[in-house]
């Protein structure tokens, strides 16, 4: 029996994971944008990743929302090919996203609370993530 092929990558999935939270109040910001782009290059999950992989997924991810039933074929997608050690990663990834430009929106904070279920991540281990995000996106 021969094991069925991911279509994404780990990385692919976490890249489109902050995709989607970006998009979710329909406005992409540039501070969102300069953020997904600093996270693919410099953390250590994102070792040997091409960054020409990211136009894909975007594209890959704003075709999935435009479908009725899209977000839950996206998360279909995460659970499938995310392994489960990376999934608070994925949540911490989304949370430096919203908190990039300085606001969190309403849509934001429905997309976030839906990746914790999707993803499983207790309300604790969330909090702390959320705490982090807003501690290191912090302004003078």
């Amino acid at each position: 029996m021969q094991d069925t092929p991911h279509p994404l990558t780990p990385q692919d999935c976490l890249v489109a994971l902050m995709i989607a939270v970006s998009a979710s109040d329909e406005v992409v910001r540039t501070s969102e944008l300069v953020t997904i782009q600093r996270i693919v290059n410099h953390l250590p999950v994102f070792a040997g990743f091409d960054n020409d992989r990211i136009t894909l997924i975007s594209r890959i991810v704003f075709d999935l929302l435009e479908e009725e039933d899209g977000l839950d074929a996206l998360f279909g997608l995460i659970r499938d090919d995310l392994p489960e050690k990376l999934f608070e990663t994925a949540y911490a990834l989304a949370c430096d996203v919203v908190a990039a430009d300085g606001t969190i929106d309403a849509p934001e904070l429905r997309m976030l609370e839906e990746i914790r279920h999707e993803l499983a991540i207790d309300r604790l281990h969330a909090a702390a993530i959320e705490r982090g995000a807003r501690a290191r996106h912090m302004t003078v």
